[in-house]
């Protein structure tokens, strides 16, 4: 595998990037936060695997991966699916041989009040949210455990990998009209705690970071007229500029994130000075609580 590097113009020598040749996957990635991510971890020298249910989208962004000197291979498909999380790490496997991050990054919010939430909608925000990443973990484990053994085997230690899911402030503290993306999003906390506790032995960091409000397609869209369409399913999306500005005046910092500010808080679980931390819930929200 190719080392990307940079060369320093002034001094001729040779940089490495601090994530040289790692490989990571990412679910979500062709767009948003989960975009952000992937381009954050290939800035820093990492091969991609980016996973979309667009297939346009994930190509364009693995296309802006690989002009950063770094590799991407594109992994279509619904992360609800079964197989999706087999189907997720034999493609990083087969392309890669390895495996040394992996962000649990795809969801959505469907959301209504409890009464109003029918069981499709339950499910679905249980599927994307937990299920997804507990079957790609599952899939995962093998691969780790089997390189973890054999480097332990050689040197006496297994190199450091990491897992970071993705969770939210409405899985910290609940939010009023989304129960089931927040329980899925706190589901998520208790996978993280339990994987680390499990993964300690192959040397995995396993951590949670819990966005706060991030400007996305799901915030960012005209209220009442924006919609996603998930699985032929149109989610509404979009805040009011009202509701927008009601929410900002909560956030210490006084204004929502950005996808990039999002994935910073992830890239810092993946540097080498983020080792022996792991277990915890890292929260990207402003100082924002619900």
């Amino acid at each position: 595998m190719r080392a990307s590097v940079d060369l320093h113009k002034r001094t001729g020598r040779i940089k490495v990037k601090i994530l040289d040749g790692k490989v990571a996957l990412v679910s979500g990635s062709g767009r948003g936060i989960g975009k952000a991510i992937a381009l954050k971890l290939a800035n820093a020298g990492a091969h991609v695997v980016v996973n979309d249910l667009d297939e346009d989208v994930a190509r364009e962004t693995a296309g802006e991966i690989e002009s950063l000197g770094v590799r991407a291979v594109v992994c279509v498909g619904d992360v609800t699916q079964p197989d999706f999380g087999e189907t997720f790490v034999k493609t990083a496997v087969d392309h890669f041989g390895t495996i040394d991050i992996i962000i649990n990054n795809a969801g959505y919010a469907w959301d209504a009040v409890l009464q109003k939430t029918s069981d499709e909608q339950w499910m679905a925000m249980l599927d994307v949210h937990l299920s997804a990443p507990f079957r790609i973990l599952r899939a995962a484990q093998p691969v780790i455990a089997a390189a973890a053994k054999a480097e332990i085997a050689e040197h006496g230690r297994a190199k450091r990998r990491t897992v970071i899911n993705i969770s939210s402030v409405a899985g910290l503290g609940g939010n009023a009209g989304q129960s089931g993306y927040a329980a899925g999003k706190a589901g998520v906390v208790g996978l993280t705690k339990t994987v680390m506790k499990e993964w300690g032995r192959y040397n995995v960091t396993v951590n949670a970071v819990a966005f706060g409000a991030i400007m996305t397609r799901m915030t960012a869209g005209e209220a009442g007229s924006s919609t996603i369409s998930i699985k032929g399913q149109d989610i509404k999306a979009g805040v009011s500029d009202e509701i927008l500005e009601a929410m900002e005046k909560g956030i210490p910092l006084g204004r929502a994130g950005t996808p990039e500010e999002a994935a910073g808080a992830v890239y810092l679980l993946c540097l080498p000075e983020a080792d022996y931390i792991t277990g915890e819930v890292i929260v990207a929200g402003g100082g924002w609580k619900l």
